[in-house]
């Protein structure tokens, strides 16, 4: 990164506005008691939108006094973000260029060029009435939006050389340009609009649910007086079925029979994780040796990190320590259980 360096030239003084000065009290008093330092970048921010989109010294020192802070530890923020401008930039626009690969790739180059033609010949200088300067910047975050720009807060994607004449044209005159992608498309949605999925039925409120409706509208409907029907003979009442059994799952126990194991020589079970085994009805070595493909699916539902069981190889772990303790378990991993 290039040296930066204050401006030369330098306003006498510099204060917040009166609503600046109270977002900025407002914005200190979020921060713990002696951490208000936390603030500065909000700060200077704010500080260097006031002053026409760039930081003077004034400012930097006017932020220091507000957070008790020395001045080199704000000149040291200053300096290092470039996204603080440390002499003056356009008082309309000041236009960062995204030169990273995947921007230069789809035409940034192209971009600097009008903004050569357009403001001037060099990054960082002032357009002939001040109203614009422009520079070629690093990611600005929007790859798969290439090639951009941003112009203060605002960001424009998906940039032609027409379209960024355009908004250079929209900003001279006052005007603020729609930011964001400069084609037909959402945000980073896919480019010619989605390929699957296109139903706008299936998405939030406007779901249809045709069973509800029906029935519904069944409900609704008047009925017409059926003819009174002779009553059936009483048929033989059917034997009650047997509720299907639950599948069995993995053995679980109340309480642990005589002592727990210490399921925490698994490598992969922590403390807290012991802890979930134990609420889960798993107090023993032997019961996670046991485990089969359908039990490890269970359990990792309910631990809720899909995989770590096999990962880590808690079965083949519990069954050395439940065969024969930590000897076992030395013999088949060659190392003592943690």
């Amino acid at each position: 990164m290039s040296v930066r360096r204050l401006d030369p030239n330098q306003p006498k003084s510099f204060r917040f506005t009166p609503e600046n000065l109270k977002w900025a009290k407002d914005t200190i008093r979020k921060y713990p008691k002696g951490r208000e330092a936390s603030a500065v970048i909000l700060l200077l921010w704010r500080a260097q939108e006031q002053h026409d989109g760039w930081l003077p010294k004034p400012a930097m020192e006017y932020v220091a006094n507000m957070l008790g802070m020395s001045f080199i530890r704000v000149y040291e923020v200053a300096t290092f973000y470039t996204m603080f401008q440390l002499s003056p930039v356009g008082k309309k626009a000041h236009i960062q260029v995204c030169g990273t690969t995947p921007c230069m790739l789809r035409g940034a180059e192209d971009l600097i060029a009008v903004c050569k033609r357009r403001i001037a010949a060099h990054a960082h200088e002032l357009s002939e009435n001040g109203d614009m300067s422009w520079e070629e910047v690093e990611c600005l975050g929007a790859c798969v939006n290439a090639p951009m720009v941003q112009v203060f807060k605002d960001t424009y994607e998906d940039l032609t050389p027409e379209a960024l004449e355009r908004i250079i044209d929209d900003l001279a005159a006052g005007k603020t340009p729609r930011p964001g992608p400069q084609i037909e498309r959402h945000y980073s949605a896919p480019a010619g609009g989605f390929t699957s999925l296109t139903d706008p039925a299936l998405y939030g409120a406007r779901a249809a649910r045709p069973a509800k409706k029906a029935a519904a509208k069944k409900a609704a409907a008047p009925t017409a007086k059926a003819p009174a029907k002779k009553a059936a003979p009483a048929a033989r009442k059917a034997p009650a079925k047997k509720a299907a059994a639950k599948p069995a799952g993995p053995e679980r126990l109340a309480k642990p029979r005589g002592t727990a194991d210490d399921l925490k020589l698994i490598a992969g079970v922590g403390p807290k994780l012991e802890q979930t085994l134990n609420k889960l009805g798993f107090w023993h070595f032997e019961q996670i040796a046991k485990w089969t493909k359908k039990d490890i699916a269970i359990v990792d539902d309910e631990l809720s990190f899909k995989g770590r069981i096999d990962r880590d190889d808690w079965v083949n772990q519990a069954r050395s320590l439940a065969k024969g303790g930590e000897a076992e378990y030395i013999r088949v991993f060659g190392k003592k259980p943690r």
